[in-house]
């Protein structure tokens, strides 16, 4: 989890997956999103992506067509909102101690 988390701590990378979101784009369509960037390292940023698992590759003759790997993403958000889910249930124990002791007062 600590690799993907990494991963998409790059701005970059993060805007990457927003575009190939719900499009399959080729790789040059997704450096042209980027006019200050080199396509060498969209090219980098792409196989970082794809390396761990966030992005799909699909060859098409000399294209390489990318879509977000949505299985991946699932994982990654299940335990992004494990943190929420933990901390409103130590909300929710917090707040029915507190009406408890309220009670034997």
């Amino acid at each position: 989890m600590d690799t993907l988390l990494r991963t998409v701590g790059e701005p970059r990378r993060c805007e990457i997956i927003r575009l190939v979101w719900s499009d399959e784009l080729a790789a040059a369509e997704i450096a042209s999103h980027f006019p200050d960037v080199t396509r060498s390292a969209i090219s980098q940023h792409l196989g970082v992506l794809r390396r761990s698992g966030l992005l799909n590759e699909r060859r098409d003759g000399t294209r390489r067509l990318y879509t977000v790997n949505q299985g991946e993403l699932a994982k990654l958000k299940a335990f992004i909102d494990s943190f929420w889910t933990t901390s409103l249930e130590k909300l929710r124990d917090l707040a029915e101690s507190s009406e408890q002791m309220k009670g034997h007062e």
